[in-house]
Protein backbone atom coordinates (compact mmCIF):
# COMPACT_ATOMS: atom_id res chain seq x y z
CA UNK A 1 0.00 0.00 0.00
CA UNK A 2 1.27 3.37 -0.98
CA UNK A 3 1.93 5.49 2.29
CA UNK A 4 0.34 8.79 0.56
CA UNK A 5 -2.71 6.42 0.83
CA UNK A 6 -2.82 5.72 4.00
CA UNK A 7 -3.16 9.13 5.91
CA UNK A 8 -6.06 9.25 3.90
CA UNK A 9 -7.73 6.05 5.25
CA UNK A 10 -6.82 7.29 9.13
CA UNK A 11 -8.60 10.76 8.46
CA UNK A 12 -11.74 9.26 6.89
CA UNK A 13 -11.41 6.38 10.05
CA UNK A 14 -10.77 9.09 12.33
CA UNK A 15 -14.01 11.65 10.63
CA UNK A 16 -16.12 8.53 11.13
CA UNK A 17 -15.29 7.72 14.32
CA UNK A 18 -15.75 11.73 16.01
CA UNK A 19 -18.93 12.14 13.79
CA UNK A 20 -20.40 8.34 15.32
CA UNK A 21 -19.68 9.93 18.80
CA UNK A 22 -20.93 13.51 18.09
CA UNK A 23 -24.48 11.63 17.18
CA UNK A 24 -24.31 9.03 20.23
CA UNK A 25 -23.39 12.03 22.49
CA UNK A 26 -26.87 13.96 21.03
CA UNK A 27 -29.09 11.27 21.90
CA UNK A 28 -27.67 10.25 24.91
CA UNK A 29 -28.14 14.35 25.93
CA UNK A 30 -31.42 14.29 23.97
CA UNK A 31 -32.48 10.94 25.97
CA UNK A 32 -31.00 12.90 29.73
CA UNK A 33 -33.24 15.95 28.38
CA UNK A 34 -36.77 13.44 28.67
CA UNK A 35 -35.47 11.79 31.82
CA UNK A 36 -34.36 15.08 33.30
CA UNK A 37 -30.48 13.05 34.70
CA UNK A 38 -27.11 14.88 34.10
CA UNK A 39 -26.89 16.67 30.29
CA UNK A 40 -24.16 16.96 27.93
CA UNK A 41 -22.59 20.21 28.38
CA UNK A 42 -23.35 22.48 24.97
CA UNK A 43 -19.71 23.07 24.71
CA UNK A 44 -18.49 19.47 24.55
CA UNK A 45 -21.34 19.22 21.96
CA UNK A 46 -19.97 22.24 19.90
CA UNK A 47 -15.88 20.84 20.34
CA UNK A 48 -17.09 17.73 18.86
CA UNK A 49 -18.58 19.55 15.63
CA UNK A 50 -15.76 21.45 15.74
CA UNK A 51 -13.23 18.59 15.69
CA UNK A 52 -15.08 17.51 12.28
CA UNK A 53 -18.20 16.40 13.83
CA UNK A 54 -20.57 18.62 11.96
CA UNK A 55 -22.19 16.28 9.81
CA UNK A 56 -23.23 13.89 12.73
CA UNK A 57 -24.24 16.82 14.56
CA UNK A 58 -26.80 18.03 12.10
CA UNK A 59 -27.74 13.65 11.27
CA UNK A 60 -28.42 14.06 15.56
CA UNK A 61 -30.64 17.24 15.55
CA UNK A 62 -32.71 16.30 12.65
CA UNK A 63 -33.19 12.45 13.73
CA UNK A 64 -33.43 13.06 17.59
CA UNK A 65 -35.53 16.57 17.22
CA UNK A 66 -32.68 17.85 19.44
CA UNK A 67 -31.33 21.04 19.65
CA UNK A 68 -33.32 22.43 16.77
CA UNK A 69 -34.48 25.77 17.88
CA UNK A 70 -31.90 26.44 20.78
CA UNK A 71 -31.10 29.60 18.80
CA UNK A 72 -27.20 30.24 20.71
CA UNK A 73 -26.68 27.13 20.13
CA UNK A 74 -27.89 26.55 16.39
CA UNK A 75 -26.14 29.76 15.56
CA UNK A 76 -22.95 28.71 17.02
CA UNK A 77 -23.13 25.46 15.02
CA UNK A 78 -24.23 26.75 12.21
CA UNK A 79 -21.32 29.47 12.31
CA UNK A 80 -18.72 26.08 12.53
CA UNK A 81 -20.30 24.81 9.60
CA UNK A 82 -19.21 28.18 7.64
CA UNK A 83 -16.06 28.27 8.67
CA UNK A 84 -15.54 24.33 7.99
CA UNK A 85 -16.86 25.27 4.44
CA UNK A 86 -14.64 27.57 3.86
CA UNK A 87 -11.53 26.04 5.19
CA UNK A 88 -12.12 22.96 2.92
CA UNK A 89 -12.58 25.18 -0.29
CA UNK A 90 -9.26 27.08 1.09
CA UNK A 91 -7.53 23.99 1.06
CA UNK A 92 -8.99 22.76 -1.77
CA UNK A 93 -7.87 25.80 -3.73
CA UNK A 94 -4.50 25.88 -2.44
CA UNK A 95 -3.77 22.31 -3.32
CA UNK A 96 -4.67 22.73 -7.16
CA UNK A 97 -2.83 26.31 -7.07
Amino acid sequence: MSSSVEPAFLLVGALAAINALTFLLFGWDKRQARRGGRRVPEARLLLLAALGGTPGAYGARRHFRHKTSKKPFVGQLHALAVLQVLAMVAWIGWGTG
